[in-house]
């Protein structure tokens, strides 16, 4: 169950943690892991994921490798997180916000791609 690991390629899970390019604000969609994409583009479409766990881990390697705490994916799987937990409306503006990152960021060319 041990994994080799070097001084700047960590991970507690099976997605590892670039130290190089933490809070680096220059994302590249090629070097967002697979599954990490994937769930990223999950909370974008028209039936997000429930997982919470699932949805912490995209916000883990987007607050490590993105912006920190103001990087729109991880504040909007955060905000989807709470919806999720307490069952109460999810803040538009912030989806809005995540959608327009999503199109910056490259992971397509116009928001209704996205949804």
């Amino acid at each position: 169950m041990s994994q080799q690991q070097n001084a700047d390629n960590i991970s507690i899970d099976d997605i590892p943690v670039d130290i190089d390019n933490t809070q680096s604000e220059d994302i590249d969609p090629a070097d967002v892991p697979d599954e990490i994409g994937s769930i990223t583009r999950g909370l974008a479409g028209e039936h997000p994921p429930t997982n919470p766990l699932v949805i912490l881990k995209a916000a883990r390697w987007w607050y490590i490798h993105g912006k920190g705490g103001t990087d729109p994916a991880f504040r909007w799987a955060i905000e989807w997180v709470r919806h999720l937990a307490t069952d109460t409306p999810s803040d538009v503006e912030r989806f809005n916000e995540f959608l327009e990152y999503l199109v910056t960021v490259g992971f397509a060319d116009e928001r209704h791609e996205l949804r």
